[in-house]
């Protein structure tokens, strides 16, 4: 039971910062019609400015989060206005080689800013837990809380909201929703911001277990765009979900069976599921009439 427990645990927490860059990333795509495959890079830069803050000027792990809140909110305005409002009439696949080009920008811009050297996060609680046998730390149990009610919220908004009404007309055909008076470029404006957020969200979650480093978002960016294709591209919850069932798959692989070729075994069956289900397992097959 305690292992069980532990698994448990150790999946949602795992399982909320997947799902916050897949949230972020599903959402660029939905709204600019592109994979953003610069997500794992820019979360990783709005990681370095909370860690660099904290460091020159003593501050506590929260307003540290904070002002990388705040930086990844201006870092997300600047690259849309700057660079993905250039590209509206460019085909899909140009957009995404543009996100990989900003690649390169934060690879290059993070040494410059910050240094070479890695920085140590904080995390945001000290202590343990007992539950039934397992050992849970209080920081686990604040990134679960964050994880899960950051994506209640915006699934929420999405779903229920005047707010989030304007976010599908956007992702569902954008053309259409500016004929009918939905300001697309600040949606599209709006959700490179928020992705950016959760993305630097995700990545100050995960940074106090490594460093902060340039490299630090890499297995969290190949995992979050997995988990979009297996929740599918046409849904916000389905990636969600998706990458809540790759946390809790990958810590039950690891542990009854190999923590050495989980992550190969897990590839291996997300595979499988698609080969089964092209459309993601939350997607829906579209028709078009001819």
């Amino acid at each position: 039971m305690s292992i069980f427990i532990q698994i448990l645990f150790n999946s949602l927490e795992t399982g909320g910062i997947l799902a916050l860059a897949t949230l972020g990333i599903i959402l660029i795509y939905r709204t600019s019609s592109a994979f953003n495959y610069a997500q794992g890079v820019i979360s990783m830069f709005c990681a370095f400015m909370a860690a660099y803050f904290m460091r020159e000027t003593g501050a506590n792990v929260w307003i540290s989060t904070l002002v990388g809140v705040l930086g990844a909110v201006v870092v997300g305005v600047i690259i849309d206005r700057v660079v993905i409002s250039r590209t509206i009439k460019l085909h899909s696949v140009s957009k995404q080689i543009v996100t990989l080009g900003l690649v390169i920008v934060f690879l290059g811009l993070a040494p410059m800013f910050f240094g070479s050297i890695p920085y140590t996060y904080t995390r945001f609680a000290q202590g343990t837990l007992s539950v039934f046998g397992a050992t849970i730390t209080y920081s686990a149990i604040v990134n679960i809380l964050i994880g899960v009610s950051i994506m209640g919220i915006l699934l929420f908004i999405i779903q229920k909201t005047k707010i989030g009404l304007a976010v599908r007309a956007t992702a569902s055909n954008d053309v259409v929703a500016r004929m009918m008076g939905i300001p697309t470029p600040l949606v599209t404006m709006g959700a490179w911001a928020v992705a950016a957020v959760l993305g630097s969200l995700a990545a100050m979650m995960i940074a106090p277990t490594t460093t902060v480093n340039f490299f630090m978002m890499d297995s969290i960016q190949i995992t979050a765009l997995l988990a979009c294709v297996l929740g599918g591209l046409g849904k916000f919850f389905g990636p969600v979900a998706a990458a809540y069932l790759i946390a809790f798959a990958t810590n039950l692989v690891s542990f009854y069976i190999s923590s050495v070729w989980s992550e190969a075994i897990i590839y291996l069956l997300i595979l499988s599921i698609l080969l089964i289900t092209p459309n993601g397992i939350f997607g829906k097959k579209i028709l078009k009439k001819v």
